[in-house]
């Protein structure tokens, strides 16, 4: 399989900047184009009254994430180019959409490998992805 497209999913999270170093150097070593995906989750938009309109809110969430995407562009070598979409919705629906519009021939995702309990209640985007990702989905662990 030739890896044309990379799609790196990342957040506010360290182990994404991780993920996003390792989706970054296989683009590079493979001479793929890459795309940050970043999701604002929608249950956080829809969540208790803040006190904030939601469309204030969600103009802020987007600045922030363009912000955070701008870091993560920083952290690439120079003259290297990065798509960028910014959803709102389902984190994990939102990655697997995404790629397959851009068409993504792999995603790169961060995963805290939770177990158990705490992914029961909590949830793995990176396990959802997996399941209904249309492409093979690199699943980056923290660091120990």
């Amino acid at each position: 399989m030739v890896f044309r497209k990379i799609l790196i999913a990342i957040d506010d999270e360290p182990i994404a900047a991780h993920a996003a170093d390792i989706g970054a150097e296989l683009a590079r070593i493979v001479g793929a184009e890459m795309a940050f995906i970043r999701v604002i989750d929608a249950e956080l938009v829809n969540a208790a009254d803040t006190g904030i309109q939601p469309d204030v809110f969600v103009a802020s969430a987007k600045d922030d994430a363009r912000k955070l995407i701008d870091d993560f562009r920083k952290r690439l070598p120079q003259q290297t180019a990065a798509l960028e979409f910014v959803q709102i919705g389902s984190p994990q629906t939102e990655i697997v959409n995404a790629a397959k519009d851009w068409p993504a021939d792999l995603i790169v995702i961060g995963s805290h490998g939770r177990g158990g309990l705490k992914r029961a209640l909590l949830g793995s985007v990176a396990e959802g992805v997996m399941r209904h990702a249309p492409c093979p989905v690199l699943v980056v662990r923290a660091k120990e």
